[in-house]
């Protein structure tokens, strides 16, 4: 009879799993009419940070800067000061974490300055307005489909334990397997429901904000000057434009132990 006790983990941790999502579901289907009280058009900052978090807006901030040739991003993996004088205060916080020395690897910029103050304030806006989920997504609808997912793996690996359990005659295994088969059909089932309702899973946006960040995307005209350029870094991330330095400078990944070795830009 030790299969029960499998049989009873199987639900507990697929009910636990499918009402935390249902949970997510409601609290993100709350923010929306806080974000639909008025008209907000997005800035690049904020479609970033919707699209990607805080990162994304770190990278974005790099590919501006680089763009207007106020930073030169090497496809060694450097960043390099030109302009000192940062526009705004996401360019300072990325002037800011190169050093004074004016030179630095991406990688730790980008961390330092999705950590800034400035975008831990744009991000409170973006809740405040309903268009972000709170505390990052941690108990987003994205969040609530992986811990389904993983559920649903964990109800198959108890049943399958089960089954591979010596068992008396008197309790055939196509009954156990079907004592199973509900927590799975609940996990799947739930799934299936999220998907339709739900899907695109956005880990940072709410669905007012994935809403407008549709809008923005649709409202480029496909023309290769700035604004669409940086639209698309915004919306999909560094590797999704067509530059083959710029993707290297960010997909670098050599080992830096932080010594005074040669710095390349």
């Amino acid at each position: 009879m030790f299969w029960v006790l499998f049989l009873l983990a199987a639900w507990a941790v697929a009910g636990l799993a499918c009402l935390r999502l249902c949970l997510a579901a409601v609290r993100a289907a709350a923010v929306e009419p806080r974000a639909a009280t008025g008209e907000h058009a997005l800035t690049l900052y904020e479609a970033a940070f919707l699209s990607g978090g805080p990162r994304r807006v770190a990278d974005l901030t790099l590919v501006s800067m680089a763009r207007q040739r106020r930073l030169l991003l090497a496809h060694t993996g450097w960043a390099t000061v030109v302009d000192p004088c940062g526009r705004d205060e996401m360019e300072r916080s990325v002037i800011g974490a190169i050093g004074p020395g004016g030179q630095s690897r991406i990688a730790p910029v980008r961390t330092a300055a999705a950590a800034a103050d400035a975008v831990r304030g744009l991000a409170d806006r973006l809740v405040g307005a309903g268009l972000a989920v709170p505390d990052g997504g941690a108990g987003g609808v994205a969040a609530g489909v992986r811990r389904v997912r993983t559920a649903a793996v964990t109800v198959c690996a108890l049943g399958l334990v089960s089954l591979a359990m010596p068992l008396p005659a008197t309790e055939p295994r196509l009954l156990i397997a079907l004592w199973f088969a509900l927590p799975l059909v609940l996990t799947l089932g739930c799934l299936a429901i999220t998907r339709m309702e739900i899907h695109p899973y956005a880990r940072w946006a709410s669905p007012a904000g994935q809403r407008l960040i549709g809008t923005l995307v649709r409202q480029a005209d496909g023309s290769a000057d700035d604004r669409t350029f940086l639209t698309s870094v915004a919306v999909r991330g560094v590797h999704a434009i067509g530059e083959p330095d710029l993707r290297a400078a960010f997909a670098h990944r050599e080992k830096y132990t932080g010594g005074d070795g040669e710095r390349r830009a």
